[in-house]
Protein backbone atom coordinates (compact mmCIF):
# COMPACT_ATOMS: atom_id res chain seq x y z
CA UNK A 1 0.00 0.00 0.00
CA UNK A 2 1.23 3.26 -1.12
CA UNK A 3 2.75 5.79 2.19
CA UNK A 4 1.96 9.37 2.91
CA UNK A 5 5.06 10.34 1.33
CA UNK A 6 4.48 8.45 -1.68
CA UNK A 7 3.61 10.89 -4.76
CA UNK A 8 0.02 10.59 -6.74
CA UNK A 9 -1.77 11.45 -9.70
CA UNK A 10 -4.15 13.65 -9.36
CA UNK A 11 -6.13 14.36 -12.89
CA UNK A 12 -3.77 16.93 -14.61
CA UNK A 13 -1.66 17.09 -11.50
CA UNK A 14 1.34 14.64 -10.56
CA UNK A 15 2.30 15.51 -6.90
CA UNK A 16 5.25 14.34 -4.92
CA UNK A 17 3.36 13.03 -1.86
CA UNK A 18 0.27 12.73 -0.38
CA UNK A 19 0.30 15.34 2.48
CA UNK A 20 -2.01 18.78 1.39
CA UNK A 21 -2.16 22.29 3.06
CA UNK A 22 -5.11 22.83 3.89
CA UNK A 23 -7.14 25.98 3.00
CA UNK A 24 -6.98 28.42 6.11
CA UNK A 25 -8.51 31.94 5.87
CA UNK A 26 -5.64 34.77 7.59
CA UNK A 27 -7.02 37.97 6.94
CA UNK A 28 -3.89 39.37 5.39
CA UNK A 29 -5.15 40.77 1.79
CA UNK A 30 -4.09 44.07 0.71
CA UNK A 31 -6.25 47.02 -1.25
CA UNK A 32 -8.68 45.82 -3.69
CA UNK A 33 -8.83 42.48 -1.95
CA UNK A 34 -5.28 41.46 -3.20
CA UNK A 35 -2.36 39.15 -1.81
CA UNK A 36 0.61 41.14 -1.02
CA UNK A 37 4.08 39.84 -1.21
CA UNK A 38 3.93 38.78 2.68
CA UNK A 39 1.23 36.04 0.89
CA UNK A 40 3.87 35.23 -1.71
CA UNK A 41 6.54 34.43 0.98
CA UNK A 42 4.04 32.48 3.30
CA UNK A 43 3.33 30.06 0.38
CA UNK A 44 6.57 30.07 -0.57
CA UNK A 45 7.98 28.67 2.40
CA UNK A 46 5.84 25.59 2.37
CA UNK A 47 5.58 24.93 -1.12
CA UNK A 48 8.89 22.62 -1.67
CA UNK A 49 7.54 19.10 -1.75
CA UNK A 50 10.43 17.59 0.06
CA UNK A 51 9.62 19.36 3.19
CA UNK A 52 6.16 21.04 2.87
CA UNK A 53 3.43 20.26 1.09
CA UNK A 54 2.97 18.18 -2.22
CA UNK A 55 -0.64 20.22 -2.95
CA UNK A 56 -1.58 23.81 -1.44
CA UNK A 57 -4.91 24.69 -0.95
CA UNK A 58 -5.39 28.54 -0.67
CA UNK A 59 -7.36 30.47 1.66
CA UNK A 60 -10.78 30.54 0.34
CA UNK A 61 -11.18 33.14 -2.35
CA UNK A 62 -14.25 35.17 -3.59
CA UNK A 63 -15.19 34.65 -6.99
CA UNK A 64 -17.62 37.82 -6.45
CA UNK A 65 -17.40 41.31 -3.78
CA UNK A 66 -21.28 40.08 -3.07
CA UNK A 67 -19.21 36.58 -1.64
CA UNK A 68 -16.82 38.44 0.66
CA UNK A 69 -17.68 37.72 4.18
CA UNK A 70 -14.82 38.41 6.32
CA UNK A 71 -12.21 41.72 6.39
CA UNK A 72 -8.99 41.33 3.90
CA UNK A 73 -9.97 38.08 2.78
CA UNK A 74 -8.61 38.01 -0.90
CA UNK A 75 -11.06 37.98 -4.24
CA UNK A 76 -10.19 36.31 -7.59
CA UNK A 77 -12.42 38.16 -9.84
CA UNK A 78 -10.25 41.47 -10.50
CA UNK A 79 -7.07 41.52 -13.25
CA UNK A 80 -5.31 43.48 -10.36
CA UNK A 81 -6.29 40.07 -8.14
CA UNK A 82 -4.72 37.83 -10.98
CA UNK A 83 -2.17 39.80 -11.28
CA UNK A 84 -1.38 39.48 -7.70
CA UNK A 85 -1.50 36.07 -7.35
CA UNK A 86 0.38 34.76 -10.17
CA UNK A 87 3.10 36.56 -8.17
CA UNK A 88 2.32 33.58 -5.59
CA UNK A 89 2.20 31.06 -7.96
CA UNK A 90 5.12 31.60 -9.65
CA UNK A 91 7.06 31.81 -6.14
CA UNK A 92 5.16 27.99 -5.16
CA UNK A 93 6.25 26.64 -8.90
CA UNK A 94 9.91 27.82 -8.57
CA UNK A 95 9.96 25.95 -5.42
CA UNK A 96 8.70 22.72 -7.04
CA UNK A 97 5.41 23.29 -5.65
CA UNK A 98 1.66 22.56 -6.80
CA UNK A 99 -1.30 25.14 -5.89
CA UNK A 100 -4.68 25.33 -6.84
CA UNK A 101 -6.68 27.64 -5.22
CA UNK A 102 -10.20 27.68 -3.17
CA UNK A 103 -13.15 28.97 -4.63
CA UNK A 104 -15.78 30.84 -1.93
CA UNK A 105 -18.79 32.64 -1.74
CA UNK A 106 -20.00 33.25 1.41
CA UNK A 107 -23.90 33.76 1.17
CA UNK A 108 -25.72 34.29 3.97
CA UNK A 109 -22.54 34.61 5.87
CA UNK A 110 -21.09 38.24 5.88
CA UNK A 111 -21.87 41.70 6.98
CA UNK A 112 -23.52 44.91 5.39
CA UNK A 113 -20.44 46.60 5.89
CA UNK A 114 -18.06 44.16 3.93
CA UNK A 115 -20.40 44.12 0.82
CA UNK A 116 -21.07 46.76 -2.42
CA UNK A 117 -23.15 49.50 -0.70
CA UNK A 118 -23.84 48.42 2.46
CA UNK A 119 -25.95 45.54 0.74
CA UNK A 120 -27.73 42.62 2.49
CA UNK A 121 -25.82 39.24 1.87
CA UNK A 122 -27.69 37.02 -0.51
CA UNK A 123 -28.33 33.39 0.83
CA UNK A 124 -30.90 30.57 -0.71
CA UNK A 125 -33.34 32.01 1.92
CA UNK A 126 -33.87 35.14 4.21
CA UNK A 127 -33.24 33.27 6.96
CA UNK A 128 -30.24 34.94 9.38
CA UNK A 129 -27.36 32.19 10.72
CA UNK A 130 -26.63 32.16 14.17
CA UNK A 131 -22.74 33.37 13.63
CA UNK A 132 -20.38 35.63 13.58
CA UNK A 133 -18.19 37.03 11.18
CA UNK A 134 -14.74 39.30 11.17
CA UNK A 135 -15.79 42.94 10.62
CA UNK A 136 -13.86 46.49 10.71
CA UNK A 137 -15.14 46.16 14.65
CA UNK A 138 -14.34 42.70 15.24
CA UNK A 139 -16.60 40.16 15.63
CA UNK A 140 -20.54 40.90 14.47
CA UNK A 141 -23.66 38.56 14.41
CA UNK A 142 -23.64 38.39 10.87
CA UNK A 143 -26.33 40.40 8.59
CA UNK A 144 -29.48 38.90 7.74
CA UNK A 145 -30.06 38.04 3.62
CA UNK A 146 -32.03 38.24 1.61
CA UNK A 147 -32.98 35.27 -0.71
CA UNK A 148 -31.72 34.49 -4.00
CA UNK A 149 -34.36 35.52 -7.23
CA UNK A 150 -34.41 31.92 -9.57
CA UNK A 151 -33.44 34.15 -12.29
CA UNK A 152 -30.15 34.94 -10.13
CA UNK A 153 -28.82 32.16 -9.86
CA UNK A 154 -26.80 31.51 -13.42
CA UNK A 155 -25.29 34.56 -12.35
CA UNK A 156 -23.62 33.18 -9.38
CA UNK A 157 -22.87 29.74 -11.63
CA UNK A 158 -21.51 31.96 -14.00
CA UNK A 159 -19.14 33.70 -11.14
CA UNK A 160 -17.34 30.63 -10.20
CA UNK A 161 -16.81 29.59 -14.22
CA UNK A 162 -15.45 33.47 -14.80
CA UNK A 163 -12.72 32.38 -11.65
CA UNK A 164 -11.90 29.35 -12.49
CA UNK A 165 -10.72 30.56 -15.43
CA UNK A 166 -9.32 33.33 -14.22
CA UNK A 167 -7.65 31.37 -11.54
CA UNK A 168 -5.83 29.27 -14.58
CA UNK A 169 -4.42 32.98 -16.07
CA UNK A 170 -3.46 33.14 -12.60
CA UNK A 171 -0.81 30.63 -13.04
CA UNK A 172 -2.96 28.00 -10.23
CA UNK A 173 -2.83 24.35 -11.03
CA UNK A 174 -6.65 24.12 -10.63
CA UNK A 175 -9.16 24.84 -8.27
CA UNK A 176 -10.91 23.82 -5.09
CA UNK A 177 -14.84 25.00 -5.21
CA UNK A 178 -15.80 25.44 -1.58
CA UNK A 179 -18.91 23.25 -1.10
CA UNK A 180 -18.62 23.45 2.75
CA UNK A 181 -18.63 24.58 6.03
CA UNK A 182 -22.20 26.47 6.06
CA UNK A 183 -21.45 28.73 3.07
CA UNK A 184 -23.16 29.56 -0.39
CA UNK A 185 -23.35 26.10 -2.17
CA UNK A 186 -23.67 24.74 1.47
CA UNK A 187 -26.68 26.60 2.60
CA UNK A 188 -28.18 25.08 -0.94
CA UNK A 189 -27.61 21.73 -0.06
CA UNK A 190 -28.97 21.88 3.79
CA UNK A 191 -33.09 22.16 4.91
CA UNK A 192 -31.84 24.47 7.53
CA UNK A 193 -31.01 26.96 5.14
CA UNK A 194 -32.74 26.62 2.33
CA UNK A 195 -36.61 26.98 2.35
CA UNK A 196 -37.37 27.28 -1.26
CA UNK A 197 -40.10 25.75 -3.26
CA UNK A 198 -38.76 26.59 -6.77
CA UNK A 199 -36.53 23.78 -8.86
CA UNK A 200 -33.58 24.68 -6.40
CA UNK A 201 -35.62 23.79 -2.82
CA UNK A 202 -37.24 21.45 -1.27
CA UNK A 203 -36.12 17.50 -2.32
CA UNK A 204 -32.74 16.83 -2.10
CA UNK A 205 -32.36 16.45 -5.87
CA UNK A 206 -33.31 20.30 -6.02
CA UNK A 207 -31.11 21.37 -3.34
CA UNK A 208 -28.24 19.63 -4.55
CA UNK A 209 -28.99 21.76 -7.72
CA UNK A 210 -26.74 24.54 -7.45
CA UNK A 211 -23.56 22.65 -6.25
CA UNK A 212 -24.00 20.77 -9.37
CA UNK A 213 -24.38 23.00 -11.87
CA UNK A 214 -21.17 24.91 -10.32
CA UNK A 215 -19.22 21.46 -10.56
CA UNK A 216 -20.67 21.36 -13.94
CA UNK A 217 -19.54 24.91 -14.86
CA UNK A 218 -16.32 24.65 -13.94
CA UNK A 219 -15.03 21.54 -14.86
CA UNK A 220 -16.71 22.72 -18.57
CA UNK A 221 -14.36 25.60 -18.47
CA UNK A 222 -10.92 24.33 -16.96
CA UNK A 223 -11.24 20.34 -17.12
CA UNK A 224 -12.48 18.55 -14.28
CA UNK A 225 -8.70 16.90 -14.15
CA UNK A 226 -8.10 20.67 -12.64
CA UNK A 227 -10.80 20.94 -10.31
CA UNK A 228 -11.66 19.85 -6.78
CA UNK A 229 -14.48 19.91 -4.16
CA UNK A 230 -14.79 20.28 -0.73
CA UNK A 231 -17.57 18.63 1.27
CA UNK A 232 -18.49 18.76 4.82
CA UNK A 233 -21.42 16.28 5.98
CA UNK A 234 -21.67 17.32 9.83
CA UNK A 235 -20.33 20.24 10.21
CA UNK A 236 -22.16 22.92 12.35
CA UNK A 237 -19.86 25.35 11.54
CA UNK A 238 -21.57 28.64 10.48
CA UNK A 239 -24.88 27.43 11.53
CA UNK A 240 -24.59 24.54 9.29
CA UNK A 241 -27.85 21.88 10.15
CA UNK A 242 -29.92 19.21 7.80
CA UNK A 243 -32.46 16.77 9.70
CA UNK A 244 -30.82 13.55 7.16
CA UNK A 245 -27.15 14.48 6.20
CA UNK A 246 -26.89 10.61 5.20
CA UNK A 247 -29.24 10.46 2.02
CA UNK A 248 -28.08 13.75 1.30
CA UNK A 249 -24.62 13.84 0.73
CA UNK A 250 -24.93 9.46 -0.58
CA UNK A 251 -27.14 11.05 -3.06
CA UNK A 252 -24.34 14.49 -3.76
CA UNK A 253 -21.38 12.31 -4.10
CA UNK A 254 -22.96 9.76 -6.02
CA UNK A 255 -23.83 12.53 -8.39
CA UNK A 256 -20.49 13.80 -8.18
CA UNK A 257 -18.65 10.48 -8.69
CA UNK A 258 -19.60 10.99 -12.86
CA UNK A 259 -17.49 14.18 -12.97
CA UNK A 260 -14.31 12.46 -12.37
CA UNK A 261 -12.55 15.24 -10.39
CA UNK A 262 -9.54 15.83 -9.74
CA UNK A 263 -10.49 14.98 -6.08
CA UNK A 264 -13.13 15.23 -3.47
CA UNK A 265 -11.92 16.56 -0.02
CA UNK A 266 -13.78 15.63 2.80
CA UNK A 267 -14.24 17.48 6.65
CA UNK A 268 -14.92 14.45 9.01
CA UNK A 269 -16.80 15.99 12.08
CA UNK A 270 -16.97 19.65 13.23
CA UNK A 271 -14.63 21.97 10.82
CA UNK A 272 -11.51 22.46 13.25
CA UNK A 273 -13.16 21.06 16.30
CA UNK A 274 -14.57 17.51 17.41
CA UNK A 275 -14.24 14.59 14.96
CA UNK A 276 -17.14 12.66 16.74
CA UNK A 277 -20.23 14.11 17.43
CA UNK A 278 -22.07 11.72 18.80
CA UNK A 279 -22.63 13.50 21.88
CA UNK A 280 -24.51 15.68 20.15
CA UNK A 281 -26.83 12.89 18.64
CA UNK A 282 -25.02 13.16 14.77
CA UNK A 283 -24.01 9.44 13.19
CA UNK A 284 -22.60 9.74 9.95
CA UNK A 285 -21.05 6.99 7.67
CA UNK A 286 -17.97 8.35 5.69
CA UNK A 287 -17.32 4.78 4.81
CA UNK A 288 -20.81 4.67 3.08
CA UNK A 289 -19.57 8.05 0.91
CA UNK A 290 -16.35 6.27 -0.23
CA UNK A 291 -17.92 3.54 -1.50
CA UNK A 292 -20.43 5.77 -3.85
CA UNK A 293 -16.92 7.43 -5.14
CA UNK A 294 -14.08 5.68 -7.28
CA UNK A 295 -12.05 9.32 -7.42
CA UNK A 296 -9.07 10.74 -5.37
CA UNK A 297 -10.62 10.68 -1.59
CA UNK A 298 -9.18 13.69 0.52
CA UNK A 299 -9.58 13.42 4.06
CA UNK A 300 -9.63 16.50 6.68
CA UNK A 301 -9.65 17.38 10.48
CA UNK A 302 -7.93 16.92 13.25
CA UNK A 303 -5.50 14.30 11.52
CA UNK A 304 -2.22 14.01 13.97
CA UNK A 305 0.82 12.15 12.21
CA UNK A 306 -0.46 8.57 13.21
CA UNK A 307 -3.76 9.13 11.59
CA UNK A 308 -2.35 10.47 8.68
CA UNK A 309 -0.08 7.63 7.96
CA UNK A 310 -2.76 4.99 8.86
CA UNK A 311 -5.28 6.76 6.53
CA UNK A 312 -3.27 6.74 3.53
CA UNK A 313 -1.50 3.00 4.07
CA UNK A 314 -5.21 1.27 5.07
CA UNK A 315 -6.21 3.11 1.28
CA UNK A 316 -9.19 4.57 3.75
CA UNK A 317 -7.45 7.96 1.79
CA UNK A 318 -5.79 8.87 -0.49
CA UNK A 319 -4.50 11.90 0.68
CA UNK A 320 -4.51 14.08 4.14
CA UNK A 321 -5.02 17.73 4.17
CA UNK A 322 -3.90 19.59 7.34
CA UNK A 323 -4.45 22.79 8.75
CA UNK A 324 -3.45 24.84 11.50
CA UNK A 325 0.16 22.84 11.88
CA UNK A 326 1.34 23.80 8.38
CA UNK A 327 0.73 27.79 9.92
CA UNK A 328 3.56 27.06 12.79
CA UNK A 329 5.14 24.49 10.74
CA UNK A 330 6.33 25.36 6.97
CA UNK A 331 8.00 21.99 6.80
CA UNK A 332 6.07 20.13 8.03
CA UNK A 333 5.93 17.19 5.60
CA UNK A 334 9.91 16.94 6.83
CA UNK A 335 8.57 17.18 10.35
CA UNK A 336 6.21 14.40 9.72
CA UNK A 337 8.23 12.13 7.57
CA UNK A 338 10.94 12.16 10.26
CA UNK A 339 8.81 12.34 13.51
CA UNK A 340 10.20 15.51 14.49
CA UNK A 341 8.06 17.76 17.15
CA UNK A 342 5.65 20.48 15.82
CA UNK A 343 5.95 24.27 16.78
CA UNK A 344 2.34 24.96 18.51
CA UNK A 345 0.61 27.62 16.90
CA UNK A 346 0.10 30.90 18.05
CA UNK A 347 -3.72 31.61 18.01
CA UNK A 348 -3.17 35.79 18.73
CA UNK A 349 -1.84 35.96 15.82
CA UNK A 350 -4.37 34.04 13.25
CA UNK A 351 -6.56 36.39 11.90
CA UNK A 352 -5.02 39.99 10.23
CA UNK A 353 -1.89 41.59 11.06
CA UNK A 354 1.83 41.16 9.70
CA UNK A 355 4.53 38.62 9.19
CA UNK A 356 4.04 37.91 13.26
CA UNK A 357 2.80 34.50 13.19
CA UNK A 358 2.56 34.45 9.58
CA UNK A 359 5.80 34.39 7.61
CA UNK A 360 8.33 34.27 10.82
CA UNK A 361 7.54 30.53 11.57
CA UNK A 362 10.82 28.74 11.92
CA UNK A 363 11.70 25.80 9.95
CA UNK A 364 14.00 23.11 11.49
CA UNK A 365 16.92 24.19 9.60
CA UNK A 366 16.26 27.63 10.96
CA UNK A 367 15.45 26.62 14.33
CA UNK A 368 18.45 24.29 14.28
CA UNK A 369 20.86 27.77 13.22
Amino acid sequence: MPTLFDPIRLGELQLANRLVMAPLTRNRAGAGQTVTPLTVEYYRQRANPSTGAGLIVTEASQVTPMGQGYIDTPGIHTPEQVAAWKRVTDAVHAEGGKIVIQLWHVGRISHVSLLPGGQAPVAPSAIAAKAKTFTRNGFEPVSTPRALALEELPGIVADYRRAARLALEAGFDGVEVHGANGYLLDQFLRDGSNHRTDAYGGSIENRARLLLEVVQAVTAEIGAGRTGLRLSPVTPSNDAYDSHPQPLFNHVVERLAAFKLMYLHIIEGQTGGARDLGDKGIRFDYEALRQRYDGPWMVNNGYDRQMALDAVASGRADLVAIGRPFISNPDLGRRLRDNVSLTPVDNATLYGGGAEGYTDYPTLENATA
